[in-house]
């Protein structure tokens, strides 16, 4: 028997922590804090090690806070080996503290190959509650995401409106009346309410940047069974009253990311305000609890506490 849709795992984690918050786990050496000694590290297992330890500590603090963290699989892959060994542990603390996991990988290819990624990363070894997919080679290159997401109770998020300024370089081209982003928006709402079974939502969402919040309001209009994964918060310049666009009245619809600004709250005097270099998952504490309170202040997301 098929695992519970994610939409409605998703939907019910959000409204028991009462918000749409989503961390990204993105450990990079050169931002880790003081306490770990990732610095002076050489030896590549050993930095892998502290980066696993990093994000489980990281996890031990927002469990509580927030229903769903995003490992970047870029920062693991950089590690090497011994950096797939520590998203292996990373995964699996974030299971056992109670979290979904968002796999963010932007994986994208055809046929068998498309088949393989969706079977590692949706229902094999990895087994993610959810995988960011570019869809760039075409709609055919989606099905076995599709596929393996419905039949295992999984999801995917759909690359639509990227976060980066670079984004404009082909995602708003012109083609036939709509830009080449409502055009994904349109596959990717067909199969969100193909997957949806009567449902709100289906196992299928959309990425859409925090930077562009005008597109959000029209993204969201479009993407009626669609959830909308949206990066780009704080760090990268989204405000809490930016993504107000992407949330259904009712305040679900939406999944708001921010990684930088959260797990290395260390970096930010406001956050580490007194606190000694080993107190730095308290930053991350208040960090996290501040973005959720701009949420709830300034978006929709104040209904799910009602």
């Amino acid at each position: 028997m098929p695992a519970e849709p994610f939409s409605i795992r998703l939907a019910a984690a959000i409204t028991a922590r009462t918000t749409p918050a989503c961390i990204g786990l993105d450990p990079r050496r050169e931002s880790l804090p003081p306490a770990l000694g990732a610095a002076a590290l050489t030896d590549p297992n050993e930095l892998a090690r502290a980066c696993a330890r990093f994000c489980c500590e990281v996890i031990d603090v927002v469990a509580p806070l927030v229903p769903i963290v995003k490992p970047q699989l870029a920062c693991f892959e950089a590690l090497g080996p011994h950096g797939m060994t520590a998203l292996a542990e990373v995964i699996a603390h974030a299971r056992a503290r109670g979290l979904l996991v968002l796999a963010d990988g932007k994986r994208g290819d055809i046929g068998s190959t498309a088949e393989a990624y969706a079977a590692g990363w949706l229902a094999g070894p990895w087994a993610a509650d959810a995988l960011t997919v570019n869809p760039y080679l075409g709609l055919d290159s989606l099905e076995p995401f599709v596929q393996t997401a419905h039949e295992r109770g999984a999801g995917i998020f759909i690359l639509v409106k990227t976060s980066n300024p670079g984004s404009r370089d082909f995602q708003d081209l012109t083609a036939d009346g709509r830009t080449i982003s409502e055009h994904v928006a349109a596959g990717v709402e067909a199969l969100a309410a193909r997957t949806a079974e009567g449902g709100t939502y289906g196992a299928v969402g959309a990425v859409v940047g925090a930077t562009w919040p005008r597109q959000l309001d029209a993204m969201r209009a479009a993407l009626p069974h669609a959830w909308i994964l949206v990066p780009g918060f704080g760090k990268q310049g989204g405000r809490a009253a930016d993504v107000r666009g992407a949330f259904h009245a009712d305040g679900l619809g939406a999944l708001v990311v921010s990684a930088r600004d959260v797990i290395f709250a260390h970096a930010r005097p406001e956050m580490n305000a007194g606190l000694t270099d080993g107190q730095w998952q308290t930053a991350v504490e208040r960090a996290c609890r501040d973005m959720i309170e701009r949420l709830a202040a300034d978006t929709p997301a104040a209904r799910l506490t009602s």
